[in-house]
């Protein structure tokens, strides 16, 4: 299953494209500061059988040129044949929009960094029929932003910056410029301010860099409604979501949902409850057969005062 951490490394290129332009900038790829950003589909099951989805596809649509596809994915480490489900995902993705394809990949480390750029080949005595070249934005090629006013111009570049140098001595740095730019722009746009908030709260988890994180923000207090009004609206903004996969996964697979089922799954709001229903979905042979296991789904505990 998705973890949160590995959603929202994600997540922020759908509901804040506007990372897209300098990221593209640092990997050497022109892109206008203008262009659409639209989510396409992320699953390219073509089988019932076979269950393959990207984490992010987005259609782009430059103000200088043709439209293409952006399918994003977040790797933590190297995972032996994940290179081949790459490949297949550009492979299909143009086949099924007639679109060009690149694929962007984004690490934490450079290990990571240095496998996923490949490039990877398909072939056979002395014949390639199909290389695959992702891009790759890492500790390698991200900038380390630890100036405030910088930061501030470009915080989404910077959060990122702060997700892939999490691990060195320029960390602190790049979080204290975040909490800076952050404080100037909860004036203006509280709303965005909290998203790069959370996302770097979730990303870093109990890291060391989450640690430094969480004692920066902790001497700050202008997220008001953090742990209560903000905390439930996040909870049921992912519950939202994953109601909508859930949904969609049946309808792919051609399993009826009854208005009942339909209403359980869209009123619900544990995200531990809901992650096990999006697993069985894949499976379940009647929507009814989701909700079979519940009673050994854990429960969140309530956090310590």
């Amino acid at each position: 299953m998705v973890t949160s951490a590995h959603e929202g490394m994600h997540r922020i290129f759908q509901e804040r494209p506007e990372i897209l332009a300098p990221v593209f900038g640092v990997l050497g790829v022109p892109l206008p500061a203008k262009a659409t950003v639209d989510a396409v589909t992320t699953d390219v099951t073509e089988a019932r059988p076979l269950e393959r989805r990207v984490d992010t596809v987005l259609r782009i649509g430059p103000s200088d040129g043709e439209d293409f596809l952006l399918a994003i994915e977040s790797q933590s480490k190297k995972v032996p044949g994940k290179e081949a489900s790459w490949a297949y995902y550009v492979a299909y993705l143009q086949a099924k929009y007639g679109l060009p394809v690149l694929l962007l990949v984004v690490c934490q480390d450079m290990a990571t960094a240095k496998w996923a750029a490949g490039p990877f080949d398909c072939g056979t005595r002395g014949w390639t029929a199909q290389r695959t070249f992702p891009l790759v934005a890492g500790p390698d090629n991200l900038p380390v932003i630890t100036d405030a006013r910088t930061a501030a111009k470009n915080l989404a570049l910077a959060v990122l910056s702060a997700l892939a140098h999490a691990r060195s001595a320029d960390c602190e740095a790049i979080l204290e410029a975040i909490e800076k730019a952050l404080h100037e722009l909860r004036e203006t746009d509280p709303e965005t301010a909290g998203y790069f908030f959370d996302f770097l709260e979730i990303n870093l988890g109990n890291t060391p860099a989450g640690q430094k994180w969480k004692e920066i923000m902790s001497f700050v207090s202008y997220f008001p409604g953090r742990g209560t009004v903000r905390e439930t609206a996040y909870l049921e903004g992912q519950a939202a979501g994953e109601a909508k996969g859930i949904l969609s996964v049946l309808e792919v697979r051609g399993i009826p949902v009854p208005d009942s089922v339909r209403e359980r799954i869209t009123t619900c709001t544990d995200p531990d409850r809901m992650g096990a229903w999006l697993e069985r979905s894949r499976t379940v042979m009647r929507a009814e057969d989701l909700f079979a296991e519940d009673a050994e789904v854990p429960r969140n505990a309530p956090e310590e005062a």
